[in-house]
C-alpha cells in the first residue's frame, strides 16, 4: 500500500516554492487526509506502508520524469514561482533526493514479496477536493483502473454494498488516461493485481473521518482479497510498454 502525495513538507533550501500558507493547505500541496488514513488502514490490514513526505510541488511521484506536470509551474491555476526556470541540475537533485528512492524503496518491498513467494495486491491510496473548477463532486470514493479489473470490478461491487457511499468508477480522474506513474511501475508491469483508491478530502480531513473511512476500506479491502485470484501476476496486453 502506497500514498505518492501524503506529505507536503519542503526542503530547506527550496522555502515553500514562493507560495503561501493558504495555497500550502490546499490540494495541490498534497492529498489532504491520506496519510492518516493509510497509516491507519496499514496497520489495521497488517500491510507494509510507503508514503511520500514531500509536497507533490517539490516533484511528483506519481509522474513520469519527462512529463511537464513532473515539477508543476502551476497547479489548479495556481502559479508556483519556485518551479520555474529551473536549470536541469535543479530538477535532477530533486530525482535523486526524492523521486528515486520512494520507488527504489517500493520496488524493493514488492520485489522482496514476489521472490519470498508472497505475491502482493498493490492498492494506491489518493484524496481528491470536493469541488474542482466549480463542479461539485458527487463521489464519496472512486476507483480508477486501466485493463485488469481483477481487483476493480468486486471493489467498486463491494463499496457500493456500503450504506449511502456513491462509488466512481474511474472518477473524478481515469486510470486510462496514462498520466499516472506509480500502479503502472510498480503493478501493471509486473501483472500484479491493484487498484487506485480516491477519497473525497473533506471527508477525510480530521481523525474522525480518517478512523471512519479506515473502518470502511478494512471491512471491504478483507472481503475481496480473500480472493485468491488476486495473488497471481498477470501480465495485461501491452501493460509493460
Amino acid at each position: 500500500m502506497f500514498c505518492d502525495h501524503a506529505g507536503r513538507a519542503f526542503p530547506r533550501a527550496l522555502g515553500t516554492l514562493g507560495l503561501g500558507q493558504r495555497e500550502l493547505d490546499q490540494h495541490i500541496a498534497w492529498d489532504i487526509g491520506i496519510a492518516g488514513l493509510g497509516r491507519r488502514l496499514a496497520h489495521s490490514l497488517d500491510a507494509p506502508f510507503f508514503m511520500t513526505g514531500y509536497s507533490r510541488l517539490v516533484i511528483d511521484c506519481n509522474r513520469h520524469l519527462d512529463d511537464p506536470t513532473s515539477i508543476a509551474q502551476e497547479s489548479d491555476r495556481v502559479p508556483v514561482p519556485g518551479n520555474r526556470g529551473l536549470s536541469a541540475a535543479d530538477r535532477h537533485r530533486r530525482q535523486e533526493e526524492i523521486f528515486l528512492p520512494y520507488h527504489r524503496g517500493l520496488a524493493e518491498e514488492i520485489q522482496g514479496r514476489i521472490a519470498s513467494g508472497r505475491t502482493p495486491v498493490i492498492i494506491s491510496l489518493h484524496s481528491f477536493t470536493p469541488v474542482m473548477n466549480g463542479f461539485q463532486r458527487p463521489w464519496h470514493v472512486g476507483v480508477l483502473w486501466n485493463n485488469d479489473a481483477r481487483m476493480p470490478v468486486p471493489l467498486m461491487r463491494r463499496l457500493a454494498e456500503e450504506p449511502d457511499l456513491v462509488v466512481g468508477d474511474n472518477e473524478p480522474y481515469s486510470g486510462r488516461d496514462g498520466h499516472g506513474y506509480s500502479i503502472k511501475a510498480h503493478a501493471e508491469a509486473l501483472g500484479l493485481a491493484h487498484a487506485l483508491l480516491e477519497i473525497r478530502q473533506d471527508l477525510i480531513a480530521d481523525d474522525s473521518g480518517q478512523e471512519k473511512w479506515a473502518g470502511i476500506l478494512h471491512r471491504v479491502l478483507k472481503d475481496v482479497l480473500d480472493n485468491p485470484a488476486l495473488h497471481e501476476m498477470r501480465l495485461q496486453s501491452g501493460a509493460a510498454s
